[in-house]
């Protein structure tokens, strides 16, 4: 008799017409309201099982009174870090389709080469009374002490980019960090001469604090210590700036002092900023592996001067964030905890179809 159903989701109506009672006791028992009749609770509860019926939750959420206010603190897009003008894309698609539900979005923006406005704008976030929380915990220590009070407030926060171990998080949505740096790691194997050298660039004014790029070395090194073929030297650089003079003196120095030199890992998402040295300065028999698909990236990508991209999604993490915290919110629905995304991994020959979907 329910063979029926297997083709649509099962509706109360359907459990109600085959139970022989009315809609009205199956939402009693599926929602424990009022006295039904025990014989009757276990007939509609084992068609329920039957069919697979599931609540039409957002049905749900549009009968709660209460309006909640989301805030996202993530880093300010700026033509340096203009990866982070992807994360707004994917809110705005969440709260689009949540347009109909009580809920809005504050979005507050720090400078990512600044611990100090990062903590100012926490203060800032805290103002706005927040229900849920949206975070990049960009600055390792800072974030540490902003997730405690946030804990301490019982405020539910989830994290993209990355995430902090121990902090009581709600969820994490992006790349296994430390898996995504082995991943580059085996990539930088392929294209690496066995007896040649690596150079792991981050391009981070503190880099101690960097907690992401940090975990993505960390990745890469481990790879070498138990895998691969590459028998050279791990050389580890950091930048403190883009400035282009910076990145000219310090590639032109270790170069001088590790000729052997063949390959460059960036951490991060300033791969260009290497790589236009590189051309420019007649380097062109170095393979470079870099991070996420930024329009200068993509560029060199596409002329071969940047062997492989490795991409995060930004637009599917901040989305996917915006509607776990609205679901925890309003149905008291846990999400999972560990939401990790494809490590998409992009040449010359397939950019075309990352780049129209990105």
């Amino acid at each position: 008799m329910h063979k029926t159903l297997t083709q649509r989701k099962a509706r109360l109506k359907d459990i109600a017409d085959i139970s022989g009672v009315s809609i009205g006791t199956v939402d009693r028992v599926l929602h424990e309201r009022g006295e039904v009749a025990e014989r009757t609770r276990k007939r509609v509860l084992k068609i329920a099982r039957e069919l697979k019926y599931t609540p039409n939750l957002m049905a749900q959420a549009l009968k709660t009174r209460k309006r909640f206010n989301l805030v996202s603190l993530l880093p300010l897009s700026t033509e340096e870090n203009s990866f982070w003008g992807k994360h707004p894309k994917g809110m705005d698609k969440a709260m689009s389709e949540l347009d109909q539900f009580p809920v809005i979005l504050n979005q507050v923006t720090f400078d990512m080469n600044s611990e100090e406005d990062f903590q100012e704008k926490t203060e800032i976030v805290l103002r706005l009374n927040p229900d849920g929380i949206l975070l990049a915990p960009i600055f390792k220590s800072e974030s540490l002490s902003f997730c405690s009070v946030l804990s301490e407030e019982k405020i539910p926060f989830v994290f993209v980019d990355n995430y902090l171990n121990d902090t009581g998080f709600l969820a994490y949505i992006g790349e296994n960090v430390f898996r995504s740096g082995r991943v580059a790691g085996q990539l930088t194997d392929l294209i690496t001469p066995a007896e040649k050298d690596i150079l792991i660039v981050n391009i981070a004014r503190n880099i101690q604090n960097m907690h992401h790029l940090n975990n993505r070395t960390k990745g890469f090194l481990s790879y070498f210590s138990d895998s691969g073929n590459n028998r050279g030297k791990k050389i580890r650089l950091n930048i403190p700036s883009t400035d282009a003079d910076i990145v000219k003196d310090s590639i032109d120095m270790i170069f001088r002092k590790h000729p052997g030199i063949s390959s460059i890992f960036v951490t991060g998402s300033k791969s260009y900023r290497i790589a236009q040295y590189l051309f420019s300065a007649g380097y062109k028999s170095i393979n470079v592996v870099g991070y996420d698909l930024l329009e200068r990236n993509v560029a060199l990508l596409k002329d071969g001067i940047i062997r492989f991209i490795i991409g995060q999604r930004p637009e599917e993490q901040t989305y996917r964030a915006i509607k776990k915290l609205f679901e925890y919110l309003s149905l008291n629905k846990a999400p999972e905890k560990m939401d990790y995304l494809p490590i998409d991994i992009v040449t010359s020959e397939n950019v075309e179809f990352f780049s129209n979907n990105r």
